[in-house]
């Protein structure tokens, strides 16, 4: 059942539609804060268009308030999310589905160890350029 939560759109997916294990991946990063605020894991494929990285967090990893040009996907394969954004808590569990605007400000915490799969268009140049500094600096 699709809701929406203030422009984003959350979708409950069937647990079979993707399989992460058959996913080459092409690129690896770590992301780790020197302050532990920002625990992470990404593995990235990039296209012309469009960027598919998947997120392991562990449980109490913060995502700092951020925004990009990019729309977002994001897919929580294990898991479960709480985002800030545009002023509400949205809760996004395993199977679930939401989808950020573009230059729609958010925050995301893993309320236990989570992996997600996002999906960026255009790709985040600030991943493959590592200028992301909201990931990469002590709040």
């Amino acid at each position: 059942m699709d809701h929406d939560e203030g422009g984003c759109r959350v979708a409950r997916i069937a647990k079979n539609v993707f399989e992460v294990e058959d996913i080459a991946l092409a690129q690896v990063e770590v992301v780790t804060d020197p302050d532990r605020t920002v625990d992470m894991h990404r593995q990235m494929i990039v296209g012309q268009d469009i960027m598919v990285a998947r997120v392991l967090m562990k449980q109490g990893c913060i995502v700092p308030e951020h925004s990009h040009h990019n729309e977002q996907v994001t897919y929580i394969l294990e898991g479960a999310l709480k985002f800030w954004i545009d002023g509400k808590e949205i809760v996004v569990n395993a199977g679930e589905v939401l989808t950020i605007p573009p230059h729609m400000p958010h925050k995301a915490e893993a309320l236990v160890e989570t992996v997600d799969l996002d999906v960026f268009t255009p790709p985040r140049a600030d991943w493959l350029n590592r200028t992301d500094k909201y990931l990469r600096s002590a709040k």
